[in-house]
């Protein structure tokens, strides 16, 4: 997988060698760069996104860090099972399985729209295993706050049609989440798209955006209240939030949110960024996050 739609490549943007865990849904796929014996940053995207998205920091870190970025099931280069489960809960529970096999502790999390509530999910049932948290636009708890644009792509139909069949998701991510274009080039939205290139291929792009539990009444949103509830266990655990201003997804709806649970926390507004935080920002995340953990090592 090099290539997308748009034939470039993007073997360039992202060189890292694969490796894969096996779970009984399918294999994760997933980045181990950096000293073996080095503190780990576990590095945890969102929809639609995949390990790509971490690629600069990737690069920009691994020198002094493990850097493990992995794909969730039915994201990037993992497999795509049709009848696999897509929920919060299963996601947790793989992600849980998967550092247990790497024998990881004292994690950095690294968060980003669904990974992090992924993240804080397995943070809040694993505490001892993790020590810092580094949080890009995303939420871990639940709102009623969700842009129209993901409202159509949850009716019953449509929704299917417009992910799996056009490639709605991926496509306006791609016209929306960054304020730069210009860093869009040809070889990086190949690197978006390549993962999801067919019907079958974007199964969870769209049980992603079902499993976003906008009342009490949806599956996942008693365990996505708890797991709000629950992140107060790490209010003295260092956290750097990195906020793209002009994110239209999480919005500063969610950045107060943060700020309130957490006010301790570091934190850089940034004002020329989007949803894609890290694409448009990376310059500067990386001496922000390498800052953060030596400050927090101190």
């Amino acid at each position: 997988m090099v290539s997308a739609a748009n034939g470039a490549s993007f073997v360039e943007e992202y060189p890292f060698s694969p490796h894969f865990f096996t779970t009984p849904e399918g294999r994760l796929h997933y980045v181990d760069e950096g000293p073996s014996d080095a503190p780990v940053l576990l590095m945890l995207h969102g929809n639609p996104t995949w390990s790509f998205y971490y690629r600069r920091l990737i690069k920009g870190l691994c020198d002094t860090y493990r850097v493990i970025a992995p794909d969730h099931l039915g994201c990037g280069r993992s497999d795509k099972p049709a009848d696999a489960q897509y929920t919060l809960r299963s996601h947790i529970d793989r992600l849980g399985r998967f550092v247990e096999h790497l024998g990881l502790t004292n994690l950095t999390l690294v968060v980003h729209d669904w990974g992090g509530a992924i993240g804080m999910g397995y943070a809040v049932e694993h505490p001892e295993r993790v020590g810092r948290f580094v949080v890009f636009n995303t939420a871990a708890f639940p709102s009623h706050h969700m842009p129209w644009q993901i409202g159509l792509c949850r009716i019953p139909g449509f929704g299917a049609l417009a992910i799996r069949g056009f490639n709605a998701f991926v496509l306006g991510a791609l016209q929306t989440c960054s304020v730069h274009p210009e860093r869009l080039t040809p070889a990086v939205k190949a690197g978006y798209l390549a993962p999801y290139d067919s019907w079958a291929n974007r199964i969870a792009n769209l049980r992603f955006v079902q499993d976003i539990p906008m009342s009490p009444r949806h599956d996942s949103y008693r365990l996505l209240h708890d797991i709000g509830e629950d992140i107060q266990k790490f209010h003295r655990h260092p956290m750097m939030l990195v906020w793209g201003a002009k994110d239209y997804v999480f919005n500063d709806h969610f950045y107060d949110e943060w700020r309130r649970r957490f006010p301790a926390a570091q934190t850089h507004y940034v004002d020329d960024a989007g949803h894609f935080v890290v694409e448009d920002a990376h310059e500067r995340i990386i001496p922000w996050v390498r800052r953060f953990l030596e400050e927090a090592s101190a």
